[in-house]
């Protein structure tokens, strides 16, 4: 089954239900306790008599207003209780049977209100296949870069990791990304980038490829296990690829030769720690300089479509339009944070 899920910290329906459920049993349980204490007031046209099972037969065939007028009160007080006591119980019975129906009724219209709004909002958001491991440490690298939580959609057929991605706060689907179907529901052809973290290399392929018809556009990274799938994942329309097991096996040998080249490694793979790795765009004054005088170390420049990596004749002289991958220390103010 596919299921957009919007994240809500609101009680859900199920729930609602059955907190009135149990608090109309509890009314119809003081009711029959009213009748059974004063059951001599009352009297049954069957046998004259009003036993405890009468009692709780009558004040369900009142509380439900069926009233078959087989049992009726005959005293004066049975009479004034059931004006001051059990009509007060009917109206608030009847008002959680009522109010139970339009909770669940409005609440599916609350519902599908919210995603139809989400529908028309979305739009250059980006899709996460798979929120395992790797998809969760993708999600946690764009809120720390500062995408805004509302324009990250995930997609994953385990319900569990659905429910995990709606408390932290994600857009979640359940459904198999190789379906069309559920792509669709992600708005996948809206999609300004998809991160491809599927358990396995195969469906890792299919989901590039179909991601691809619906967004030619869009960049798609993918992460993989073996390298020998590196070659098909590219044909298939993915803009990068990453190999899981060679990356962490790499960095296990680094480590092990030269623990410092590992943790500063490390540290640049975790955003907003004392080192980080960004791109971004040139700042006021640097378009003509030298890459080694700007305020951070260049790694590479990004020129149109091509990246010139550190060390190259073309990496040395910045152009304007250029954009640079450059490490620095986190909480330096750069182009993004000057201009906002």
């Amino acid at each position: 089954m596919t299921l957009v899920r919007l994240p809500a910290g609101q009680t859900g329906p199920l729930w609602a239900v059955a907190r009135r459920m149990l608090l109309a049993g509890l009314i119809l349980l003081l009711t029959v306790a009213v009748v059974a204490l004063d059951r001599g007031g009352y009297r049954d046209a069957v046998d004259g008599r009003v036993s405890l099972l009468d009692a709780l037969y009558y004040a369900t065939v009142t509380l439900s207003t069926t009233g078959y007028g087989d049992i009726v009160p005959a005293s004066d007080a049975a009479r004034l209780i059931n004006v001051l006591v059990i009509t007060p119980l009917r109206v608030l019975f009847l008002i959680i049977l009522v109010g139970t129906t339009l909770e669940v009724l409005t609440e599916r219209t609350r519902e599908q209100f919210r995603l139809s709004k989400w529908r028309h909002r979305v739009h250059k958001h980006t899709v996460v296949v798979g929120y395992g491991t790797k998809g969760r440490s993708a999600v946690r690298a764009l809120l720390a870069d500062g995408t805004d939580i509302q324009q990250i959609v995930v997609i994953d057929p385990d319900a569990a990791q659905v429910t995990q991605a709606n408390s932290a706060g994600l857009t979640a689907i359940h459904g198999d990304a190789t379906a069309r179907e559920v792509l669709e529901l992600a708005e996948v052809g809206q999609a300004g980038q998809v991160l491809v973290a599927a358990h396995r290399d195969d469906t890792a392929v299919l989901v590039t490829l179909t991601v691809r018809q619906l967004n030619p556009t869009a960049p798609i990274v993918v992460a993989v296990r073996e390298s020998e799938n590196v070659p098909l994942l590219q044909q298939s329309g993915a803009t990068s690829v990453v190999v899981s097991s060679e990356a962490a096996g790499r960095l296990i040998g680094l480590a092990a030769v030269s623990p410092a080249a590992g943790a500063v490694f490390e540290d640049l793979l975790i955003p907003h720690t004392d080192l980080e790795l960004i791109e971004r765009d040139l700042l006021p004054g640097e378009a003509g300089k030298p890459s080694r005088d700007t305020i951070d170390l260049v790694v590479a420049v990004l020129r149109g479509t091509d990246m010139h990596r550190f060390g190259t004749t073309e990496s040395k002289v910045l152009q304007a339009g250029d954009r640079l991958v450059v490490v620095r220390h986190s909480g330096v103010v750069g182009v993004d944070e000057e201009n906002g």
